[in-house]
């Protein structure tokens, strides 16, 4: 059936850019979602194009490890001469190859923790790795340059993650959780009990400070948010190709429409489908802040016209949450993706 797609909220703010300037990694996750069958690599003038042509709020440096690029340091030299607020995603290899200075360029560094032990941490992500996050962490933290843990909540974890936020507080750091997408393999994806016991575990054990997980978000009675994939956020991959979200299944639209449109980018077709509201879900009392749940999610599916299959309501049930809200953090990605940020209570 047809589905309806959300107007557009004014763009007065500017976009969170996410940027890919590599899909090189050191490691070789299972569960990652980038190409690891080729490399590619934006360039400087292709990167000065994107910002040149958006208005840009933050950009964050994700998808490979960005610190394997060859040019990433005049990379991050010119993005620090820019008025955004610049993050970016590490395994811990990207900050030790910068000099403090540059380091401390960044509003916030997320560090990629998928477990609170450092056997299951290095058993999964490769030797080493558990002590290089510890080191750069603390490093970040006497830079003065906030940290963030970010982990991926998929059938492996999906129950400690509690356990991963109470590390990061020993950073004064937050943890995001991203719920895993099936880009390469559906070995991780959670299925629907695991979704719901992973999140009211979760938030039973820590405190909110963002919820953009669209169906978590209606269950908890939140309103809608202002921004998101589809609306808010461009993302350009290491292949130069423009998308709503990161798990977006096509390779996206070249570089060039990006470059030529500007902002008008979020009225292409690919925008406009990740902000789209399945027929099925326009009676629902939760459309507003669902929308249908994760658009990225549907498409991966081949189901972007049905509501997300994680959805209570599609069973008769329903899952209230009622999250005991932090105190509010300023942190650039709040706004830019299907994510949620919590912070273990001290």
């Amino acid at each position: 059936m047809a589905s309806q797609t959300q107007p557009l909220p004014p763009a007065a703010e500017g976009f969170a850019l996410g940027l890919g300037l590599t899909n090189e990694c050191n490691l070789a996750c299972a569960f990652c979602y980038r190409d690891p069958t080729r490399t590619d690599r934006l360039n400087l003038e292709q990167v000065s194009g994107v910002m040149q042509a958006l208005p840009v709020r933050s950009v964050n440096l994700g998808t490979g490890e960005n610190g394997m690029h060859p040019e990433f340091t005049s990379m991050l030299g010119y993005l620090r001469g820019r008025d955004v607020k610049l993050t970016i995603t590490s395994n811990g290899h990207s900050i030790a190859v910068l000099a403090d200075a540059e380091v401390a360029a960044f509003a916030d560094v997320e560090f990629s923790i998928d477990y609170p032990t450092r056997a299951e941490q290095d058993a999964q992500r490769g030797a080493g790795n558990w002590d290089l996050v510890q080191q750069q962490a603390a490093r970040c933290r006497r830079l003065g340059v906030s940290v963030t843990f970010i982990a991926v909540m998929m059938k492996s974890n999906y129950d400690r993650l509690a356990e991963i936020a109470a590390i990061a507080l020993q950073y004064d750091a937050p943890l995001r959780i991203n719920v895993y997408q099936s880009v390469q393999s559906d070995e991780y994806a959670l299925d629907y009990e695991e979704y719901w016991h992973g999140f009211e575990t979760l938030l039973a054990q820590t405190d909110v400070i963002a919820i953009g997980e669209p169906l978590l978000r209606a269950m908890a009675g939140l309103p809608a948010r202002r921004g998101g994939c589809g609306r808010s956020t461009v993302r350009v991959s290491p292949r130069a190709r423009v998308q709503p979200c990161v798990y977006w299944p096509e390779t996206g639209a070249p570089l060039e429409t990006l470059i030529e449109a500007g902002a008008g980018i979020v009225e292409t077709a690919p925008f406009a489908a990740a902000r789209s509201l399945p027929a099925a879900c326009e009676p629902c009392a939760f459309r507003e802040s669902c929308h249908g749940g994760c658009a990225g999610r549907r498409r991966l599916l081949g189901q972007l016209d049905q509501p997300d299959p994680y959805c209570p309501l599609l069973r008769g049930e329903t899952r209230r949450i009622i999250p005991h809200m932090a105190t509010a953090r300023d942190l650039p990605k709040l706004e830019s993706a299907c994510t949620t940020v919590v912070i273990a209570r001290g």
